[in-house]
């Protein structure tokens, strides 16, 4: 049934392209003259040339838009340069600020470095020069020379004294 209707479809669309002065209501299509032709014309210029002024109005507004939009942008460019400009500038004057406490902090640490290296070199030193002072005080003036000297006298008859004076070097 389906290739059938198919088929008929066929069969008449055939015949409309074929005789397409035919038509299946019989009624015939009213004759075209040139006035209908000029009228026409004329009417799709009117429209043409509305278009066309819109079209205009459309391109000026984009253009108009485009310019604002480019301004902006040349305005937002220069912001973002100054604002940069103005932020390397900081940058750099943090940067030398801080190379600048760096080296007050460089200086004061190898001052402070300096100053206890120098105090204890002096100690030592002048704990050694008191205990050579000392030693050599009592050695010369002192009666423990003459301490000393009594004892190796006495070791002299006394055999266990003169071991132990012996035992720390002092015979």
């Amino acid at each position: 049934m389906m290739k059938k209707s198919y088929f008929f479809l066929a069969a008449l669309f055939l015949l409309l392209v074929a005789f397409p002065g035919v038509s299946l209501a019989g009624d015939k299509a009213p004759r075209v003259t040139n006035e209908m032709i000029y009228e026409k014309l004329l009417e799709m210029e009117k429209r043409q040339a509305v278009f066309e002024a819109q079209f205009r109005e459309f391109k000026e507004s984009v253009d108009k838009r485009f310019e604002q939009v480019d301004k902006r942008f040349e305005e937002l460019r220069a912001d973002m340069n100054k604002r940069f400009e103005e932020l390397r500038v900081d940058t750099n004057k943090r940067f030398e600020e801080q190379l600048f406490f760096m080296k007050v902090l460089a200086i004061f640490t190898s001052l402070v470095v300096a100053v206890i290296a120098f105090a204890w070199w002096d100690r030592r030193t002048i704990i050694r020069k008191a205990r050579e002072e000392t030693v050599a005080y009592l050695e010369r003036e002192g009666k423990l020379r003459s301490l000393i000297e009594a004892l190796r006298e006495l070791a002299k008859g006394d055999k266990r004294l003169a071991e132990i004076l012996r035992h720390y070097g002092l015979l």
